[in-house]
């Protein structure tokens, strides 16, 4: 019966309630569609947000800690002095920048991840501008090494932030270098060395010039440096000389450079135990954080300290205004440990250094001070028969860690910004007999003394 009465109220309904009762049906569905599609557009949009927020916030805080670095240290591995980022300060050397996305550790893991899709956060600086480009991924490096690995480099095959550093140092000029000598880029290997030979004598600080011969430098200084040695090995602190198990081969040496506050503690099976001489720029006897004047890796070595003077060499100005306070320390070290040898660097011997490479090269390099690499090298062959260099030039290790023992990743650390490094690495190529399986593999070139080099008179 119930079921006869809701017939007869359907049936009593007209056609055309029907009609509008359908109609509101179909408009109540394409409300609820639309507002699905808005609710899918703003989560999508706040999704993308989130994804690309880590990156700016990152690339924000990474600046504003290092424009806080560049107030307290005048040294540099990319001093843009008028950039938009200030990317670039340190004048000692690289600033070790930590960057947001972490380079491939390897040649074979460059390659093998070639071509492939980017995360969804890369593909966002797309809309960034060309100069926020990370290095990482925009940089053509592996062509870099393998120019190096020829001879035939030019600052045009650096990244875009990185030619950008050598354009703004050479237009700062800080050091008021002023270069009158002559270049020629095509001398043979031969002219280059007897080159060296002639310009490159080794120079240390011994108290004689004014003022420190007024001060009583002269007391102070040890006997003059000219240890003779007939293999050395000179083991840099790039990050690719990890896992390369060059330990045991670089002991083998009689004598064997390392470079500032690079341990062998940890390492020994890449880098090796045995230290004979370390040299050290001027930051690391002045920075507390070294404790210089008590750790260990400082110890029972010869000791040898340098600091960039202007480039006239106004040793009184230099004394009174160095890049970081060495004097002191040097001096409170020498009253202590008189029996340790230690030295400091003359300025002519790191400027003459700079003329040499400049001298070498068409292109304008950076007119700031060589790399402790360069001039560690050169000290060397002072020293020694023979040279083995480690990780000067990069083997297929090459990777974006600036130094074995810190986990900071920068292109600078390996062909510059600050220093005039990738000049200086294509000038020990020329004059380097290694072979090329050992510059591959070990990143090692074999470079002869002073003492067995021949020249005409």
């Amino acid at each position: 019966m119930l079921r006869n009465r809701v017939m007869g109220v359907q049936d009593s309904l007209s056609p055309g309630f029907r009609h509008v009762t359908k109609q509101l049906a179909q408009l109540l569905l394409l409300v609820l569609l639309l507002w699905m599609l808005f609710f899918l557009a703003v989560f999508t949009y706040f999704t993308d947000s989130q994804m690309n927020q880590p990156y700016r916030i990152a690339r924000f805080n990474s600046e504003s800690q290092h424009s806080n670095y560049v107030q307290r240290s005048s040294r540099a591995i990319m001093a843009s002095h008028n950039s938009r980022w200030r990317l670039y300060a340190d004048r000692k050397g690289p600033v070790q920048h930590r960057q947001v996305f972490q380079p491939p550790r390897s040649r074979e893991e460059y390659f093998r991840n070639f071509g492939k899709r980017r995360p969804r956060a890369m593909r966002y600086l797309r809309k960034l501008p060309k100069s926020d480009y990370s290095d990482e991924y925009f940089s053509n490096d592996w062509s870099v090494v393998r120019g190096l690995w020829k001879g035939q480099v030019s600052s045009k095959m650096l990244s875009y932030r990185l030619q950008r550093a050598l354009r703004d140092h050479v237009h700062s000029n800080k050091h008021n270098v002023l270069y009158k000598g002559q270049r020629k880029a095509n001398k043979s290997k031969e002219e280059m060395l007897c080159q060296m030979k002639r310009q490159a004598q080794l120079r240390t600080l011994d108290g004689s010039e004014q003022p420190f011969a007024h001060l009583g430098f002269d007391q102070l200084a040890s006997s003059k440096l000219e240890q003779m040695y007939t293999t050395c090995a000179v083991v840099t602190s790039a990050g690719a000389i990890l896992n390369s198990s060059l330990g045991r081969e670089i002991d083998s040496h009689d004598a064997v450079l390392r470079f500032n506050a690079a341990p062998c503690k940890g390492y020994e099976k890449d880098v090796g135990s045995k230290t004979t001489i370390r040299i050290m720029n001027s930051q690391i006897l002045a920075n507390p954080k070294h404790n210089f004047s008590s750790s260990l890796l400082y110890k029972n070595i010869t000791l040898v300290a340098w600091d960039p003077a202007p480039y006239n060499i106004d040793l009184r100005k230099w004394y009174t205004q160095p890049d970081y306070d060495l004097f002191t320390p040097y001096i409170m070290h020498r009253k202590n440990f008189p029996e340790q040898p230690f030295y400091i660097l003359h300025p002519s011997f790191i400027w003459k250094l700079w003329d040499i490479v400049q001298s070498n090269t068409r292109e304008n390099i950076q007119p700031n001070p060589p790399s402790s690499g360069f001039i560690g090298i050169v000290m060397m062959m002072n020293f020694c028969e023979e040279v083995h260099v480690y990780e000067y030039i990069p083997s297929t290790r090459q990777s974006h860690l600036c130094h074995y023992h810190e986990k900071y990743y920068d292109a600078a650390c390996t062909f510059g910004a600050y220093h005039p490094l990738l000049y200086e690495k294509l000038h020990i190529k020329r004059i380097s007999t290694a072979s090329e399986e050992d510059l591959k593999k070990k990143g090692k070139v074999t470079l002869p003394g002073f003492s067995k080099i021949n020249c005409p008179l």
